[in-house]
């Protein structure tokens, strides 16, 4: 999807992807010290419209349940999996 986007350019892709994963490792980072349910369902919110911008599907569902659920540790653990299997 991010070579669609950016074209042929290796670099681009690699800048892009780093970001995206900088900024998504800092969601659930955000979600794990959340205090409350408002706070919680903010980011993941956030995280899955990341990662549906960049087309992650895995992580968007698993984000989007968790807005749905609100917090809870094991579906912590889900979007920090899904977030492992983007790397």
């Amino acid at each position: 999807m991010l070579a669609e986007a950016v074209g042929e350019d290796a670099a681009a892709v690699a800048e892009l992807r780093a970001l995206f994963l900088a900024s998504a490792t800092r969601h659930v980072a955000a979600l794990s010290q959340a205090v409350g349910v408002a706070s919680w369902r903010d980011e993941a919110l956030k995280l899955q419209g990341l990662a549906a911008s960049f087309g992650m599907t895995e992580l968007m569902a698993v984000a989007a349940r968790a807005a749905d659920t609100g917090p809870d540790p094991l579906l912590l653990d889900a979007v920090a999996d899904a977030l492992a299997a983007c790397r």
